[in-house]
């Protein structure tokens, strides 16, 4: 597989940075280099305006990417942006991909994740990639299992 680089902007909660270098460490593994601008702690967001951060911050960085990625976690549905981040993909005809937390269980997806979402897969690095290319277009728990219908707020995550 020859390398292929990915302008993405990464949806998650901040907890979840950690898990993020490890989804781009998967990628680049199997031939994936991925430029990530989303917002993490290494580079927060410390703005306290909702106006300014969508125009100025988020926006930016979505409108500069490629693709979504939406990193699902536990607590990912709780986001006050997440949504708000999948829709402004959405509106700009990008490719949207949830990605399970490696070992993720009982999670619920972000409501605009399964109005929107191109696909849903767990921590297999080729359907991640089949996926963000847009040859892969499936919802699935974390194990890989087809979740059936979309649009059902609860997904199981294996």
């Amino acid at each position: 597989m020859g390398n292929e680089t990915k302008n993405v902007f990464i949806s998650h909660v901040h907890k979840d940075d950690s898990g993020l270098e490890d989804l781009k460490k998967l990628l680049k593994s199997n031939g994936m280099e991925v430029k990530d601008s989303s917002i993490n702690s290494d580079r927060p967001n410390n703005a306290e305006s909702p106006e300014y951060i969508e125009s100025k911050i988020l926006a930016p960085r979505i409108d500069w990417a490629s693709t979504m990625i939406v990193y699902i976690s536990p607590e990912t549905k709780d986001s006050e942006w997440v949504d708000w981040e999948i829709e402004r993909a959405d509106k700009q005809d990008k490719t949207i991909v949830g990605v399970w937390e490696r070992g993720a269980r009982n999670c619920e997806i972000p409501t605009a994740l399964d109005l929107y979402g191109h696909a849903l897969v767990g921590w297999n690095a080729q359907k991640i990639i089949d996926a963000i290319n847009g040859n892969y277009q499936q919802f699935e728990t974390s194990e890989g299992v087809p979740c059936g219908p979309r649009h059902i707020r609860r997904h199981p995550c294996g």
